[in-house]
């Protein structure tokens, strides 16, 4: 979850503009509180307009089922809007949505009671309204072929997770012994587990920013913890005497949250939108070296983020080729396009550093991501066909 407190560099926002035109939609802002709307049965898009200090949803209660919040920022800032359940878990999200830009975001809801919340500056918990989804609906996951596609993809979550829970025991060691040599080394390898399920990771309200904030993410009178807490230290201050507290407590936010995420019950949209949210991760943290900007290690996780969303998608490949095998083959092509031009950067068996990146890299990067970004925007939609 990223959540800077100023607006993305000019390259990202150019990046993530482009690759929120395939969302954009005309849904009027003022259809009417009540109203009820729901993709997939007969509604259109419940239209959201979100500015620096409102949050107007045009409904207050839909049916279970999916839905579809088209959000449209007439604010200065940044913003990004979720849907909650109890104990803000995050049953959907969208980030990064620039002013006058509008994004969607389908969202698969049981009956009960949620909260919508729109977060301009991407901090805080944000502007909330309360949702009531009422009624009954046949799960997406009675789809014997969307089932099979969430059980694999938990397989795959499982697979990662166990070697983060590995990784950041070998990262957390070498901090507590002050090899600050070998926590370096050990730093983007641990992330690169971290990364590939950060969708997963997202849904479970503080426990994300908790290991992953960067200093400028951290309200202030809030303790910032974390990789990049100790990156900063391991890099800048170059001491980690007083980092035994900040590693232990990583340690055990992350293994919390390899737990919760292994238990999760999963919709089949979510694996679509984690798909790409992990590319609005590229486009705002790793392209604009934001995100490791101690440490220079962005092209890590540039490739982690990647690979996770093509696990998502790969694990929906059946349905998406039995419903739309045009859109596969173009994000076949999309993926191996975005796949060679980081691979142009390949150091050993890892990665340039990103202050070694040159203008023109960071461009190609930036067009293979955006290019890829507008098929899999696609991906939702037809999981919910």
């Amino acid at each position: 979850m990223r959540t800077p407190t100023a607006a993305p560099t000019a390259l990202a926002a150019a990046v993530l503009a482009l690759a929120g035109l395939a969302g954009c939609s005309s849904a009027d802002p003022d259809s009417g509180p009540g109203a009820t709307a729901a993709a997939g049965t007969g509604g259109g898009p419940v239209a959201v307009a979100a500015t620096d200090t409102e949050c107007k949803v045009a409904a207050t209660e839909v049916a279970a089922g999916t839905s579809t919040f088209a959000v449209t920022n007439n604010g200065a800032k940044v913003t990004e809007f979720y849907v909650f359940a109890a104990g803000d878990r995050v049953m959907g999200e969208v980030e990064n949505i620039v002013p006058g830009l509008t994004r969607e975001l389908v969202v698969e809801l049981p009956a009960g009671m949620y909260e919508t919340a729109c977060k301009p500056g991407m901090t805080g918990k944000g502007i909330r309204n309360a949702l009531k989804v009422s009624g009954e609906h046949k799960p997406l996951t009675d789809d014997a072929k969307l089932a099979e596609a969430v059980a694999g993809y938990k397989r795959y979550v499982k697979s990662q997770s166990d070697t983060l829970l590995v990784k950041t025991k070998e990262f957390v060691d070498a901090v507590k012994a002050e090899d600050i040599d070998k926590a370096k080394e050990l730093f983007p390898v641990a992330r690169t587990y971290w990364e590939r399920i950060e969708p997963v990771a997202e849904i479970f309200g503080d426990l994300d920013p908790a290991i992953d904030a960067r200093e400028n993410d951290v309200a202030e009178g809030e303790e910032w913890t974390g990789f990049h807490r100790i990156e900063k230290d391991l890099w800048v201050a170059k001491d980690v005497s007083g980092d035994d507290e900040l590693a232990d407590k990583l340690m055990t936010d992350v293994t919390t949250i390899v737990e919760k995420a292994n238990a999760a019950e999963l919709s089949p949209v979510q694996l679509a939108n984690g798909a790409k949210e992990l590319l609005d991760e590229v486009a705002t943290g790793k392209i604009t070296g934001e995100e490791d900007r101690y440490s220079h290690t962005d092209l890590w996780d540039f490739a982690a983020n990647l690979q996770g969303s093509r696990a998502a998608v790969q694990s929906l490949r059946p349905v998406l080729e039995e419903r739309d095998p045009a859109l596969v083959k173009t994000l076949d092509e999309r993926f191996a396009a975005a796949e060679a031009a980081l691979e142009a950067h390949r150091s050993g068996d890892g990665w340039k550093l990103h202050t070694e990146l040159s203008k023109e890299d960071l461009r190609v990067l930036s067009d293979a991501i955006n290019s890829l970004s507008e098929p899999i925007s696609k991906v939702a939609a037809v999981v919910v066909r």
